[in-house]
């Protein structure tokens, strides 16, 4: 298991533990981020990076990729 930021790039991953406080839990699940859920990476800039879920490409934190488990 590792954060989703070290994820190989353009590589399917499965999400397998989301972690940080009730909050950040509900926001990512908001987002589409669920366990058992399938996420890519596709590109990091300047600290952020953007990842595909649920067929849609969303530029997150670098903080909150390293709480998304794959």
């Amino acid at each position: 298991m590792m954060p989703l930021n070290y994820a190989e790039l353009g590589r399917p991953q499965i999400i397998k533990r989301i972690g940080g406080s009730p909050e950040i839990k509900k926001h990512l699940e908001d987002l589409g981020f669920t366990v058992g859920g399938e996420v890519s990476l596709i590109s990091t800039l300047g600290g952020n990076v953007i990842v595909k879920v649920k067929e849609s490409r969303i530029a997150v934190s670098d903080e909150l990729a390293r709480k998304i488990m794959v």
